[in-house]
């Protein structure tokens, strides 16, 4: 395992953290359940898709080849609804009425809307202007999939589009990833909960709720706050629990090099290896990321509201896609619409407003923050982009990966 004391790249950071975290357990979990869950298992089609020749339209089944031979008035021989037993075709000169849905009537190939059809008691009679093709309004037997096919493979997360497919296969419950219990852990004596009288010297805590609120949103809803105080035995004793019980931690603050920045060594004191520590970035430079005896990962961010909202996404959103099995969403390109410059030989998530240009193309409106711990200017920004620590402009048009917010 390397251990990584120098200021280490955004793409080194970002690997440390790939190659040390670990697939959740599966589990069993009913259909009606499964929404927002990563599938760990193949769902295959149980049948042919759609099952039987389907009718699409309201009409009349008959065969082709008499309305090609000349046949224009078919008797009505019956009617066919959807859920019932197929009825038989036998005559050229016969038509059954169809209803959306239903099996198409053996020995009928065509249907023939409504619209194009006149109806005379037990016979209808089809327009001579109408032009009838083979197979018209009928869906085909496995013309979507076929059985055995795979129609979605694991580490897919389920939308209502997969549990879909999954009610039509037949599964009546799916393997999933299991659900992470995540502790978002904010450190500080100057946090005070929402609800609490504040002081002229205290700040609410928000970092935590914003943080919990973007693991929610991105798939995530086990998760936890809490608030650690700058009491070196407190922190050693909540951490000793919360390392025990949680799958994943996110500390906030208090791992820079302050006196009363205990986490670091707190950790080490509690048998937890740091991967890294320290990222050439702006904003989140003080980054840190480890692993306990039991190999969950621990994330300590920056405690300015920006650096550890962008960090969250920046690297443990990812974390958290590979421990579910889910491939990994690489960032998307946009394209600046105006040059920017910034000095310092860092990596800069710059923080940017999109909408998309005539030709479809999405453009990038730098909209920094005032400082990191601008978190009211994160707002009206849908994001970020990452651009290099070279050069130091970055004229308009410049290309660059984007990061949303969830």
């Amino acid at each position: 395992m390397r251990l990584a004391a120098e200021m280490l790249s955004v793409a080194e950071a970002e690997k440390l953290v790939r190659d040390n975290v670990a697939l959740l357990p599966m589990q069993d979990c009913p259909l009606g359940h499964a929404q927002g869950r990563t599938l760990r298992q193949s769902l295959v089609a149980d049948r042919d898709l759609p099952p039987f020749d389907r009718v699409t339209m309201d009409g009349y089944a008959i065969r082709h080849a008499a309305w090609g031979g000349g046949i224009r008035r078919f008797r009505v021989a019956g009617i066919q609804a959807a859920g019932t037993i197929p009825l038989q075709l036998s005559k050229n000169d016969e038509g059954i009425e169809v209803m959306t849905g239903a099996m198409l009537p053996e020995g009928a190939d065509t249907v023939v809307p409504y619209e194009d059809a006149e109806r005379d008691g037990d016979a209808v009679t089809i327009s001579r202007t109408v032009a009838v093709t083979a197979g018209q309004a009928v869906h085909r037997r496995g013309s979507d999939r076929t059985v055995g096919e795979v129609i979605v493979p694991p580490g897919t997360r389920l939308t209502g589009r997969e549990i879909a497919v999954a009610a039509a296969c037949g599964y009546a419950q799916v393997s999933v990833t299991m659900q992470p219990a995540i502790a978002v852990v904010a450190t500080g004596d100057e946090l005070v909960e929402v609800d609490s009288p504040v002081a002229p010297h205290q700040i609410r805590r928000s970092n935590d709720h914003a943080l919990r609120a973007a693991l929610i949103a991105a798939g995530y809803p086990r998760v936890e706050r809490f608030h650690l105080r700058d009491m070196r035995h407190e922190i050693e004793h909540r951490l000793w629990h919360l390392i025990a019980e949680y799958d994943l931690l996110v500390l906030i603050g208090g791992i820079s090099k302050g006196k009363f920045d205990h986490l670091p060594s707190v950790l080490a004191g509690l048998g937890v290896v740091r991967i890294f520590q320290g990222v050439a970035q702006r904003p989140g430079k003080p980054l840190w990321f480890g692993l306990s005896a039991r190999r969950t990962p621990i994330f300590a961010l920056p405690g300015n509201p920006v650096s550890s909202y962008t960090c969250l996404h920046r690297y443990v959103l990812p974390a958290l896609a590979k421990m579910s099995g889910c491939p990994a969403a690489p960032a998307v390109p946009a394209t600046l619409t105006a040059g920017v410059e910034f000095k310092p030989r860092l990596t800069w998530f710059l923080p940017v407003r999109i909408f998309h240009g005539a030709r479809g193309e999405r453009l990038a409106a730098p909209d920094p923050s005032n400082t990191s711990g601008d978190f009211a200017g994160l707002v009206g920004a849908d994001g970020f982009v990452e651009l290099p620590a070279e050069p130091e402009q970055f004229p308009a048009g410049t290309m660059a990966p984007f990061w949303p917010w969830v």
